[in-house]
C-alpha cells in the first residue's frame, strides 16, 4: 500500500544570484583571466549559497517584507523532514516525487529533498503543476518502496529584482 504526501513549495530567489556565469575559458587565455574568473565563479557561487540558505540578510529582509512567514530552505526541509519522521518517514521507506517549474530557481530545493530522501522521480511541468499524466503517476508509484511512502513537493518559483520587483528574474545574456 502506498501512501502519498504532499508539500506545496514556493520557490523564491534573488534574481542577481541567477545570473548565467561567465562562458568557460579556452585554452589561450592567460592565467590572470583564469584566475579573475575563478574568483567570479566562487564569488557567485557565495551568492547562490547565501540566498539559498537563508544567511544573507538583506535578501532575507527583502523576501520577509513581500512575504511574511516565509522561511528558507534549510528551515523548511528541517521542518518536513521532523514532521515525515514522526509519521514514519525516512530515507530508506520514501521516495521524493517532485514537479516545480523547469527552471534553474527551482533545482536548489529539489537537490535538498533529494540529499535527504536520495532518488527522485520528476514528474515535470511547469508553475509546478505536475505534466506527467496517468501514465506517469504510475510509473512513479511502481518506485515507491514496497510498505514505503512518496513525498510529492510541488510548486512555482518566483523571482525578485534587486529592486524587490516580484515576477522577475534578472539574467545576463
Amino acid at each position: 500500500m502506498m501512501k502519498v504526501s504532499v508539500l506545496l513549495a514556493i520557490v523564491v530567489a534573488t534574481s542577481e544570484a541567477f545570473q548565467a556565469p561567465p562562458p568557460l575559458l579556452r585554452h589561450h587565455q592567460p592565467q590572470s583571466s583564469t584566475t579573475s574568473l575563478d574568483a567570479k565563479r566562487k564569488k557567485l557561487v557565495s551568492k547562490v549559497k547565501n540566498v539559498l540558505t537563508g544567511s544573507s540578510s538583506d535578501f532575507d529582509r527583502l523576501v520577509k517584507k513581500t512575504f511574511p512567514g516565509a522561511i528558507s530552505n534549510t528551515k523548511l526541509t528541517k521542518k518536513v523532514v521532523a514532521a515525515l519522521e514522526s509519521k514514519g518517514f525516512t530515507p530508506g521507506n520514501t521516495l521524493v516525487a517532485t514537479s516545480f517549474c523547469a527552471d534553474e530557481l527551482a533545482r536548489v530545493l529539489e537537490d535538498d529533498f533529494v540529499n535527504i530522501y536520495g532518488q527522485n522521480f520528476n514528474l515535470g511541468g511547469l508553475s509546478g503543476f505536475p505534466f506527467a499524466g496517468n501514465t506517469g503517476w504510475g510509473a512513479m508509484s511502481a518506485h515507491v518502496p514496497d510498505n514505503g511512502f512518496c513525498l510529492t513537493i510541488h510548486g512555482p518559483h518566483v523571482g525578485i529584482t534587486q529592486d524587490g520587483v516580484v515576477g522577475k528574474v534578472e539574467r545576463s545574456g
